[in-house]
């Protein structure tokens, strides 16, 4: 009889410790649940997501059912390896039987199971939500009553446990690692395009902008002969037009695909004022509009082109849609364009020779520099700006871990500059 009552106290116990780690394994795989993953399945319609997003929306409750039963069952089954301890050892059995048991319950019931749900969360916490849910149904009202006094508690150190939520909107910078931690199956490439969509938000138009000395435009002002000559020299779809200057009349934006009708009549029969007719007029920008801004108000407006303009309304440059594009997914070849690779030459001792008028930006996405952008956009105005003035040939800066050096210039700017790597582990002085 004794035999057979203590097999039961030994069975029960380790009912009890199997309890335990049910409780410890579920309290961890529903903290460790990856939140974009659930709600993706709840969006299929999994039921095994949707009971345990239903649990989680009052976290506060889902704990307060699992301790609740994980405290439960441990003092439980200190009390049965009590007895158990007695009947074997008696009294002096009392002391070895809570050590045992807080070894045995913090190795089988807590760390093993909690570390094996850190690592299998899902296949934990879908199947736990099934007696979970009906627990916190059954003690809801033990539940509610802890939660109270525990919430109350936490309100004396400020602590507002329904706002809980308003603390899980990610950073622009959170977001970024997300992308590089939480995406390691995409291809580089559409990971490149994730991280460039949320740059769109801190670009803005000028630092992308085609700056005004290189818009191809036509002046109005010219003969027939040269701007038909001009039209049929041009790759670029869209084409300002102005008289005098960029500056003194911007006339409007020429779709060459609308003139295609007027120069299947002759180009005897084409008249100033026919061009002119077909242009759409101009649409501008300040320099200061973001490039997702931008972006919608392209689809907005049904523009393609913008032209730029800054604080005192004096033209920068343009935009277009295209170049918006090319943030995202890198360069297009839609239109012929110079290529940024032919205005910069790779040399075998790892320095560069650079037209000074190419945008940092571009450099130091397409050759992994750190030039600073906070500033000017392009070498020739960074150079200027660090030296207060127009530098002559010869002249070298150092730029962070790089040396810029003045290899070519004109009377108005520079016009080619060398840029030289440091090494890493030494330092070099300003010329």
């Amino acid at each position: 009889m004794d035999n057979a009552s203590l097999t039961t106290l030994f069975l029960i116990l380790l009912f009890l410790l199997f309890l335990s780690a049910l409780f410890s394994s579920s309290e961890t795989g529903m903290m460790a649940l990856n939140k974009y993953r659930l709600r993706h399945r709840v969006k299929e319609g999994d039921k095994a997501a949707k009971r345990v997003e239903k649990l989680l929306e009052k976290p506060d409750r889902l704990l307060g059912v699992i301790l609740l039963g994980n405290n439960f069952v441990n003092i439980f089954a200190s009390s049965i390896a009590t007895i158990i301890a007695m009947h074997i050892w008696g009294e002096a059995g009392i002391a070895l039987a809570a050590g045992i048991l807080t070894l045995v319950v913090l190795i089988f019931s807590e760390v093993a199971p909690k570390t094996l749900a850190a690592l299998y969360p899902e296949k934990i916490a879908y199947p736990a939500a099934f007696f979970l849910t009906p627990l916190l149904k059954l003690f809801s009202p033990i539940v509610w009553g802890v939660n109270f006094v525990a919430n109350g508690f936490l309100r004396l150190f400020g602590v507002k446990v329904g706002q809980h939520q308003a603390d899980e909107a990610l950073s622009h910078e959170e977001l970024q690692t997300l992308i590089d931690e939480a995406t390691g199956q995409l291809p580089k490439q559409y990971r490149e395009m994730l991280k460039s969509i949320l740059n769109l938000e801190t670009v803005t138009v000028e630092d992308v902008m085609i700056p005004k000395q290189d818009i191809f435009a036509i002046d109005v002002d010219q003969s027939m002969k040269e701007i038909m000559k001009t039209l049929s020299r041009s790759h670029y779809t869209r084409i300002p037009l102005y008289r005098g200057s960029l500056d003194d009349e911007l006339i409007g934006i020429l779709n060459m695909r609308k003139i295609v009708p007027l120069l299947l009549k002759g180009e005897n029969e084409i008249r100033l004022k026919d061009i002119i007719k077909l242009a759409r007029p101009p649409y501008f920008i300040p320099e200061v509009t973001t490039l997702s801004m931008q972006l919608g108000n392209f689809k907005k407006y049904r523009r393609r082109m913008a032209l730029i303009v800054d604080e005192y309304g004096d033209l920068q440059g343009l935009v277009t849609m295209e170049d918006l594009l090319e943030e995202i997914v890198g360069k297009l070849s839609t239109e012929v364009q110079s290529n940024p690779e032919e205005n910069v030459t790779l040399n075998e001792d790892g320095s560069m020779l650079i037209d000074a008028g190419e945008f940092i930006r571009d450099l130091n996405k397409n050759y992994q520099l750190n030039l600073p952008t906070n500033g000017p956009k392009t070498l020739n105005g960074l150079i200027q700006e660090e030296l207060e003035t127009l530098p002559n040939e010869g002249t070298c800066i150092k730029v962070g871990n790089d040396v810029l050096e003045v290899v070519k210039s004109n009377p108005n700017a520079i016009e080619t500059v060398k840029l030289i790597p440091l090494p890493q582990n030494k330092d070099a002085s300003n010329d």
